[in-house]
């Protein structure tokens, strides 16, 4: 009864009306399900969600600090995934990238914290590329399936972390290595203008700028755009496809790599096995939303931000059972993800479809 086919184009304008509606459509979904299932005041648990990530100074410079960290994941994964290489390994890239911030903190203390800051800076981001650069050597030399390497990557570099937590573990026997150089807070990020996640998010922000401008004004971000496109195009092109694709995905790794500093110096202050937290996955979301366009990866990385802690804070102050919250997220997301369907796809009745024929 229905036809299926692609759109060949639609105005931007008609896409943000589409993603629009269907936020106001699941905020009606899930006010009926509130309602049905706690017999809550649907309208007190929104105000309460806005509350959890905006209600006071502290809570929005929590927010930015996430939303910052998952936006740095969301750009870093840009590039990789324009290519069409699914670098699936953020997680891992972040970890490693994060070691080598949390050595530096342990082993060169000594050293004036502005230099060190550097210093992280660039081994953290030097770890997250060689990290990326192991699956995309392999993807161009074996043609081996990068989204399974890049996955099991994750792995290992848990496992690496793992090991130098038991190594640096203070104090010992807590199976934790703690907050690094509380005394000195050498290593961390300096509170600017009397804020302490004012940096990550003037550091992230560059890097937005810089990467929008990197895929869209370069001859880099072309030849991303083109093998994306069309391998075979490429090579007619005259493009060295295996160099962009070990080049592409090590600067995806290092910015990855960088989110780590960003969560060890500018957040944690320490290393563990979750100091990525999921992000690298969620960040997926975040790119592919944004049709790697990084300053609408703002808006999404915002959004997802605020869902989360929203449902912290409804969780929280209503007692209500942390699965019906995550429900509530989970509803939202839903019917964004659905509506880029629509987006990307219109559907015609046969009927309506051979009426045009005739």
């Amino acid at each position: 009864m229905i036809h299926i086919s692609k759109r060949v184009s639609m105005p931007k304008w008609q896409g943000w009306l589409i993603r629009l509606a269907a936020v106001g459509i699941a905020l009606l979904v899930n006010a009926a399900l509130i309602y049905a299932l706690t017999k809550l005041n649907p309208i007190r648990v929104y105000i309460t969600m806005f509350q959890g990530a905006f209600g006071t100074q502290r809570r929005i410079w929590n927010t930015l600090a996430d939303t910052a960290m998952l936006l740095c994941i969301g750009v870093g994964l840009a590039p990789a995934f324009k290519m069409k290489f699914w670098n699936i390994g953020a997680e891992g890239q972040i970890l490693v990238g994060g070691l080598a911030s949390a050595a530096c903190m342990i082993y060169f203390k000594s050293i004036p914290s502005g230099i060190l800051l550097l210093i992280m800076f660039i081994l953290s981001g030097l770890a997250g590329g060689i990290w990326g650069a192991i699956p995309a050597v392999s993807k161009v030399k074996l043609n081996t399936n990068e989204t399974l390497f890049t996955l099991m990557m994750n792995y290992i570099a848990i496992q690496l972390t793992s090991y130098f937590v038991a190594l640096w573990e203070n104090p010992k026997g807590s199976n934790c290595v703690n907050i690094i150089n509380p005394d000195t807070n050498i290593g961390w990020f300096p509170a600017v203008f009397g804020r302490q996640y004012l940096l990550n998010v003037v550091i992230v922000m560059i890097m937005v700028v810089l990467m929008y401008l990197y895929l869209k004004r370069t001859k880099h971000g072309y030849e991303i755009a083109v093998v994306g496109a069309s391998k075979s195009t490429a090579r007619y092109a005259a493009i060295d496809v295996n160099k962009v694709t070990i080049r592409t995905v090590s600067l995806s790794g290092a910015i990855c790599g960088i989110a780590g500093f960003i969560a060890v110096a500018g957040q944690s202050h320490t290393i563990s096995t979750n100091t990525a937290g999921g992000k690298g996955f969620i960040a997926i979301i975040v790119a592919w939303l944004s049709k790697f366009n990084t300053f609408v990866m703002i808006l999404v990385s915002l959004l997802l931000v605020f869902l989360d802690k929203g449902a912290r804070e409804i969780a929280s102050k209503f007692n209500i059972n942390d699965h019906m919250s995550k429900m509530i997220m989970g509803i939202i997301l839903f019917f964004i993800l659905g509506s880029e369907f629509f987006i990307n796809y219109k559907i015609n009745s046969v009927k309506s479809e051979k009426k045009e024929v005739k």
